[in-house]
């Protein structure tokens, strides 16, 4: 006999993982190790061994029936642990742009998810890992211990005659087959039996035209529904039998949040067990009107509940209670439920509490089985028996040669009630209960040692624990931040700040970007992405993308470039780099308060550190410290400037906030002083336009903007913020053509997207509708139509907030202006305290309440510092302010309000507004 052929390998001294399995399980699992290596950058070979033509789709997701969903909703199938929302950010850009994190996708859509976040891992990873695909299936594997009593080494038989040896193996085969040992056998042997539904061609002659004859079912859970579906026909009764006779019970339409168990149920008896849990959901019934949420609270100590089972109640609960835990933890989604209750009631489908008891063929090749049920004996004609009973429990009954190969010779043993294998964290034990080899699986194969354990949230923290342990072995470890012995390294890179750097291959890039973004000039993403795509494991360059893109509206993923930053924090960085990516984490997930309290904490380690302070001052690019005096912000640059010792750029921000301070002399100064050294200085430009601005001087103020634009300013990003100075400076001269003029060259959307359409664009066409400055089309929908919906009607800052409710009520979209102060009611206090009201008092100026709107908006004004931004910003909700006055017939209040801003600075706009009120 002809010795198996081997497989080529990549070359002596290669490590290799072979991944056994290429559905969800072997996706997710090649995912983390693509990325994790990619960040530490580990080089090993990666082999994935499955006869699917395509990664990650397996049994569960190659169903192209639309009819299939998920059981899951969409916000809880991501592929990361720690980035919730990739995969319905996934499917809002390939093709489902409305989709929301509650909804149930198709489930052919999840495997597409699948195949294409592999893709994207092994893109990423190229140069570090390699990957070869082998579209066969392992047969048996093999222990080997290396020369010299070196680690053991596995040798993997394939089904077409080859064999690979790997370092490690990771067994990610999913759920047993089920092996219909429950049918009679000559219903086993009849063409009319389906063992396997989802095999290819199974259903057909059940599918084909014409054909009408009722169907069984054996088995009435998930699977069960889904075949059901698609054999429904009319004509056609499609039966159900169990045990139990139940099906799924639905997820709830509006879903309540999990009810967290108040009694603790950790080392309970069985007994005591079903009792407390009673109580649980009689107490969330209660309090809830649903039960649902009191299951879903039990989730996260389900494994810890079963690990604390004895042997004899694991096997009584799942005798007992399996199918009505089952049927009540693994819900159909709500459009699946509509579809069987239709069925249902229609009587196209039926279902029965008992068991097959025998089956015979009938003439014309049909067959009559006889059911034994709770209401007695059945007997039916169909025309197919089809075996949904899901897969095998006990994998030591299995007929996998794989499985059977290591369980022979002692490399696996059978888990709690023989279900799966015991394992310890994923790595199998072998039959003398050790750990010495390096294999591992998940998912279905642990569900004797964790029950719960086959759902994607489940298997994709295993994958994660699987990939660290890994790879972990073959990772040097990273030399100490500070002291430590005395080695031979080289010199580490600065930044533009002068701080050391945890990367040689990103360093340039990186500088490079954040040049851009202190000289807001264009660029900064792009060379910030390729810093992370020279270097996948640099926190820093992840950090600052999230950043720009949370708070400058760049074009950036910034859930997923925070979880790539908070991934690589945790493997290589000093404290510096920890410090600055806690600080973006906190800006982007929680209060605007926590996050201003970690960037001042930042700045009082490292004054220095100058992309952290431009994230400090509510200048062009950043919102700032948000704080209601505006003080804050002032007090960290007087704080730093020792460490920046007079650079262009800490001269810049000064010069912003000297002039927010109303000395506008010295901004003056301190601006030109800047730009002097820097010409490109977006933010010395910037703080020069508001003097201009605040001051009155607004001939001189547009011309020196205009020549800037043209030059010095050809590069900069926030082009259109410097046309939205101009054309307020042309507003204040009543020059309404060059407005016009301006907006369709500069500020049209076409010319401006996104955020800065609303910022910019949108405040400028509200504030010449209140100046009478725009006749004819008022073109706000252009403006509406360029940002997502998301940032209309849930902003993540107030800043945003603010001017998504300006662009709004320019648009006189009184709904939309609800749906945003819903939101404002519901997330951080700068947005609860100042955006929401400042809502209601749009939605009174929709609605002509001219006397409740000026009064709410004079409220309001104390508070808008808060908001962050600038005050000429801000200035929009006192313009507003002065329209509603005099609306109301409030005139003397308006012109004492113009009186105040004539004595501050000089405007021919404001001075014909006074004049006509004292007429």
């Amino acid at each position: 006999m002809a010795s198996p052929e081997p497989c080529s390998t990549s070359g002596p001294g290669t490590r290799t993982v072979a991944v056994v399995g290429a559905g969800a399980a072997g996706a997710l699992v090649a995912i983390q190790l693509c990325e994790t290596a990619a960040r530490r950058r580990v080089p090993f070979e990666l082999l994935l061994i499955d006869p699917a033509p395509e990664a990650g789709r397996g049994i569960a997701y190659s169903t192209l029936d639309p009819r299939h969903r998920l059981n899951v909703p969409a916000g809880k199938m991501s592929c990361y642990p720690d980035d919730p929302g990739h995969f319905v950010r996934w499917l809002c850009h390939h093709g489902e742009p409305g989709v929301r994190s509650g909804d149930f996708a198709e489930r052919h859509r999840y495997g597409a998810y699948l195949a294409d976040t592999l893709g994207r891992a092994i893109m990423a990873a190229q140069g570090v890992v390699t990957v070869r695909r082998l579209r066969t299936r392992a047969t048996g594997c093999h222990w080997t211990g290396l020369p010299g009593g070196g680690a053991p080494q596995a040798r993997l038989e394939l089904a077409d005659g080859r064999t690979v040896e790997a370092h490690c193996v990771v067994l990610a085969t999913g759920p047993s087959r089920a092996t219909s040992a429950w049918a009679p056998g000559n219903l086993r042997g009849n063409d009319r039996f389906i063992a396997d539904p989802w095999a290819p061609g199974a259903l057909d002659a059940a599918l084909q035209d014409g054909q009408k004859e009722d169907v069984l079912l054996v088995g009435t859970g998930l699977t069960s529904v889904d075949i059901a579906m698609t054999l429904d026909r009319p004509g056609r009764t499609v039966h159900g039998v169990s045990r139990g006779g139940r099906l799924p019970q639905a997820h709830a339409v509006d879903p309540l949040p999990a009810a967290t168990c108040a009694t603790p149920l950790h080392g309970l008896s069985l007994a005591a067990l079903r009792a407390a849990v009673r109580q649980h959901i009689g107490r969330v019934m209660r309090s809830h009107g649903d039960w649902r949420p009191a299951v879903d609270g039990l989730r996260p100590v389900t494994a810890e509940i079963w690990a604390s089972m004895s042997t004899a109640e694991r096997a009584q609960f799942v005798e007992r209670d399996g199918s009505l835990w089952n049927t009540h933890r693994h819900r159909m989604p709500p459009a699946t439920a509509e579809a069987v209750g239709r069925m249902r009631r229609t009587r196209r489908m039926r279902t029965h509490q008992g068991r097959l008891a025998s089956a015979s063929a009938r003439p014309d090749g049909s067959l009559t089985v006889s059911l034994t049920t709770a209401d007695g004996p059945r007997t039916l004609p169909v025309g197919w028996v089809v075996d949904c009973t899901g897969p095998g429990l006990r994998l030591s009954d299995t007929a996998d040669p794989l499985w059977r190969s290591l369980l022979d010779q002692g490399a696996a043993m059978p888990g709690p009630l023989s279900m799966g294998v015991a394992t310890e964290h994923g790595r199998l034990r072998g039959a003398d209960g050790g750990t010495t080899r390096p294999l591992w699986t998940l998912g279905a194969p642990r569900r004797g040692e964790l029950w719960e354990t086959t759902a994607i949230p489940e298997i994709r923290a295993q994958a994660a624990i699987i990939a660290e342990a890994v790879l972990d072995p073959w990772t040097a470890p990273a030399p100490p931040a500070t002291g430590g012995p005395a080695r031979r390294r080289t010199r580490r890179p600065t930044d533009t700040s002068g701080f050391p750097l945890s990367t040689h291959a990103a360093a340039t890039a990186y500088r490079l970007g954040v040049d851009r973004l202190l000289k807001v000039r264009t660029g900064a993403a792009q060379a910030l992405r390729r810093s992370v795509a020279l270097d996948p494991g640099f926190a820093l360059g992840h950090a600052a993308l999230a950043l720009i893109g949370h708070e400058c509206g760049a074009d950036v993923d910034v859930s997923r470039a925070l979880a790539d930053a908070r991934r690589a924090v945790r493997e290589r960085a000093d404290d510096h780099e920890r410090s600055f990516v806690a600080v973006v984490s906190r800006r982007v997930l929680h209060p605007p308060a926590d996050g201003d309290a970690a960037l001042l904490r930042h700045l009082e380690e490292y004054p220095g550190d100058a992309p952290a302070l431009a994230v400090a001052v509510p200048t062009i690019a950043f919102s700032g410290l948000r704080d209601l005096d505006g003080t804050t912000a002032l007090r960290v640059v007087e704080h730093t400037a020792p460490a920046h010792g007079g650079s262009w750029f800490h001269t810049s921000l000064l010069a912003f906030m000297r002039q927010e301070q109303g000395r506008y002399d010295e901004a003056g100064v301190l601006a030109e002083r800047a730009l002097a050294a820097e010409p490109a200085s977006g933010h010395a430009m910037h703080a020069l336009a508001h003097v201009h601005y605040e001051s009155g001087d607004h001939r001189a103020g547009r011309e020196r903007l205009q020549r800037w634009l043209a030059h010095q300013g050809r590069g900069g990003t926030h082009r259109a913020h410097f046309s939205w100075h101009a054309a307020l400076h042309e507003l204040a001269l009543e020059d309404t053509a060059a407005v016009r003029r301006r907006w369709a060259e500069q500020l049209s959307p076409g010319k401006v997207y996104g955020v800065r359409a609303l910022v910019d664009s949108g405040s400028l066409l509200w504030r010449a509708r209140l100046a009478g400055a725009w006749q004819g089309p008022f073109p706000i929908g252009d403006v509406l139509d360029t940002a997502p919906a998301d940032v209309l009607e849930r902003p993540a800052t107030a800043f945003v907030a603010l001017h998504s409710a300006i662009a709004l009520t320019a648009a006189d979209d009184l709904p939309g202006l609800r749906r945003l102060r819903v939101h404002a009611l519901r997330a951080d206090e700068v947005q609860r305290c100042v955006i929401a009201p400042l809502c209601a008092a749009f939605e009174d100026i929709l609605e002509e309440r001219w006397t409740d709107a000026a009064r709410g908006l004079e409220r309001l004004l104390p508070r808008l510092p808060a908001v962050g931004g600038s005050a000429a910003q801000r200035e929009v909700v006192e313009e507003t302010l002065l329209y509603a006055l005099v609306s109301a017939g409030r005139c003397e209040a308006a012109r004492d309000r113009l009186e105040e801003r004539l004595d501050r600075r000089s405007s021919p706009h404001d001075r014909r507004r006074l004049a006509d009120l004292s007429v």
